[in-house]
């Protein structure tokens, strides 16, 4: 019953989401999957999580969206998420949560859950925000100024953005599953999801593949085609590498980060 539930609520969720614009179809499809499977068998702590990250990451994506317009020409995709968006983003929480049913009593997986949740969810804050801060970001690994939107750029606004989208993740972790110490769990989520958002822009400004569209004569992830048509070439990064790949190798980062700290702590 409790998994029948779970799929009929992923299912309502992502229908919603669909109509709200949020997802795409296979976006919903996927966001069915993994919310179906996280709601079945994580029930209400793990659900709460999910949900906060993907409705605060959601109303994000739309906040000032007129003023964000700008920099949409160097992101892969739209606010509109796809399949491979919710993977990135939720997969690895599925898998969390999937790993908990054999291992219960340890309180690794549910780590690992919201550091992974901690990561996506202070790397969309990170993005959303910071493209709005009034100074230029810097690369991470050199302090060049770049344009607002490119990848491995940090801000000021775009760190403070971070750190308190990671904390949301704890604050929420908290209140539906209390654990020994508040401190501690908004500390775990909020290192973890820091220094995750931190490697996604790391692995931005390095290897991550980036293009070039001749005719804007600007660096963007669109690829094989730039917004304006034109088709874009590879300057940089794996091509396999792309921000989808990115953001799931964050969330492991960030899970990885959690884990670490509750062995450390607990």
């Amino acid at each position: 019953m409790q998994i029948l539930i779970g799929f009929l609520l992923g299912l309502i969720i992502s229908l919603l989401a669909r109509k709200a614009k949020a997802l795409d179809d296979s976006g919903a499809i996927a966001a069915t999957l993994t919310g179906g499977l996280i709601f079945a068998f994580g029930g209400l702590p793990w659900a709460a999580v999910l949900l906060t990250f993907f409705i605060s990451s959601s109303l994000l994506s739309n906040f000032l969206s007129a003023r964000k317009r700008t920099v949409g020409e160097k992101y892969s995709k739209s606010n509109k998420r796809d399949w491979a968006q919710v993977l990135a983003n939720g997969g690895l929480g599925t898998l969390f949560v999937i790993l908990n049913r054999f291992i219960p009593a340890s309180p690794l997986p549910w780590l690992g859950f919201i550091g992974a949740m901690a990561a996506v969810n202070a790397d969309t804050w990170s993005t959303e925000l910071g493209v709005l801060a009034p100074s230029s970001p810097r690369l991470i690994t050199n302090g060049k100024q770049v344009e607002a939107g490119t990848s491995g750029g940090i801000s000021l606004v775009g760190t403070l953005a971070s750190l308190l989208g990671a904390a949301l993740i704890g604050l929420v972790a908290y209140i539906f599953s209390p654990t020994p110490s508040f401190l501690r769990i908004i500390g775990i989520s909020s290192v973890a999801g820091l220094l995750g958002s931190l490697f996604d822009s790391l692995l931005g400004a390095s290897i991550q593949a980036i293009y070039y569209c001749p005719a804007c004569n600007k660096e963007t992830e669109q690829h094989p085609f730039h917004q304006c048509g034109v088709k874009t070439r590879q300057i940089r990064g794996y091509q396999w590498l792309n921000n989808d790949m990115v953001n799931f190798l964050a969330s492991l980062f960030g899970s990885g980060i959690a884990i670490l700290l509750g062995v450390l702590i607990f």
